[in-house]
C-alpha cells in the first residue's frame, strides 16, 4: 500500500474501526491511516522497493509464494493455478479486507 499523504510504501498491520494500522516496510511501530489515504502500490513501486507482489514479511505469504514457485517449476498447471489462487485469496483476506466489526 502507499500512504498518499507522503507517498511512502507501507505494510498493512490491521484494519480496525475507522483507521488502518500500517507500518514501514522495514518494520517499526504501526500508525493509523484513514482508508481514503491509502492506495494499492503499483507493480513499479513494489519493484522499486525490492518487493515481489506478495513479499510482505508475512510468514504465510512467504509459504504460499514458495508453493506457487514450486508448482510452476514442476510444470503441473493445475497445482500452479491452485497455488496462485491460494496466494491471492490469502492476500485479499489477510492483507486487504477490513477486519470484521464486533457487535451489532
Amino acid at each position: 500500500m502507499v500512504d498518499v499523504r507522503d507517498g511512502v510504501l507501507v505494510q498493512v498491520a490491521e484494519a480496525a474501526d475507522d483507521l488502518v494500522r500500517v507500518r514501514a516496510l522495514s518494520g517499526g511501530d504501526p500508525w493509523g491511516v484513514p482508508p481514503s489515504a491509502l492506495r494499492l502500490a503499483t507493480r513499479e513501486e513494489r519493484q522499486a522497493a525490492g518487493l515481489r507482489p506478495y513479499q510482505t514479511g508475512c510468514d504465510e505469504c512467504a509459504a504460499l509464494e514458495a508453493a506457487k514457485r514450486n508448482a510452476a517449476e514442476g510444470g503441473d498447471v493445475t497445482r500452479s493455478r491452485n497455488a496462485t489462487a491460494a496466494a491471492y485469496t490469502h492476500w485479499i483476506v489477510a492483507h486487504s479486507a477490513p477486519a470484521p466489526r464486533r457487535g451489532n
